[in-house]
């Protein structure tokens, strides 16, 4: 089976490994267990789903890994989907991690995403008294943890856009650099596409009475949605601020031409 981890917690404390094996994991009433898997087969999933009674719709979903950020509802589960993203070689690439939450369990399911959860699991682990609110705080530390990948991308996409404000006001763009320019606003057009659900996915989080999710909790939920506000608000500054690069290059261009 593809499990990064998997261990079973009490009062905040990590107690013992899981085991996955059908009819193998045994959880006392007040423990739950953290599965993470990465990229995992059918016949696995459909195991987690027998002991978990994890809903069809969702498992489907985990499996076919081309969603948009969204959470669903199935009776006393959740199904939460967020998109990793990186900046490779100026373009943005995307994983998935797909999370079903149930009162007593955590599952993720990640694609095609190159940052593991084992930095969030140590954590937490050091911090038994945030820990032992359970699966809804993991939840909340997973999504964070998420959100806070996305400012390295905004970061190295203004650093980009200031050296070819500079270039286009000391020279003349060249055509590699235009169609650079072109890269990177359909790559922040994109990454638009991703911030408006993920954000609202935060929202609903914080301000909807949900399954498994507990009143106490529901406020961290509030500090994901303001990173995620924060990083549109500067991709839409960073789309404006293209616009005018485009703009002035555009007009040196043609005054250019007109001296010659």
């Amino acid at each position: 089976m593809s499990v990064v981890a998997a261990f079973v917690y009490r009062d905040g404390h990590r107690v013992r490994e899981a085991s996955l094996s059908e009819g193998g994991l045994k959880l006392e009433p007040d423990e739950f267990v953290w599965i993470g898997l990465l990229e995992p087969q059918e016949a696995e999933l459909r195991t987690l789903q027998r002991r978990f009674g994890l809903h069809p719709l969702a498992v489907e979903d985990a499996l076919s890994a081309h969603q948009l950020p969204k959470i669903e509802v199935y009776g006393g589960e959740l199904f939460v989907v967020a998109l990793t993203a990186r900046m490779v070689d100026g373009e943005i690439e995307y994983g998935e991690t797909h999370v079903f939450v149930g009162p007593d369990y955590i599952v993720t399911v990640r694609h095609g995403s190159s940052r593991g959860h084992a930095e969030v699991r140590s954590q937490l682990e050091v911090s038994p008294a945030l820990l032992k609110h359970g699966s809804d705080y993991v939840l909340h530390a997973i999504l964070d943890f998420v959100v806070d990948g996305y400012r390295p991308i905004v970061d190295e996409a203004e650093e980009a856009l200031l050296r070819m404000e500079q270039r286009a006001l000391d020279a003349f763009l060249s055509r590699e650099e235009i169609r650079e320019l072109f890269q990177l606003r359909r790559g922040l057009l994109r990454f638009e596409r991703v911030l408006d659900p993920m954000e609202e996915v935060a929202g609903r989080l914080e301000r909807l009475d949900l399954p498994c999710i507990d009143a106490e909790v529901r406020p961290y939920f509030r500090d994901v949605r303001d990173h995620v506000s924060r990083v549109n608000s500067r991709v839409g500054a960073l789309r404006e601020t293209l616009a005018s690069v485009f703009e002035v290059a555009n007009l040196l261009e043609q005054q250019r031409q007109g001296a010659i």
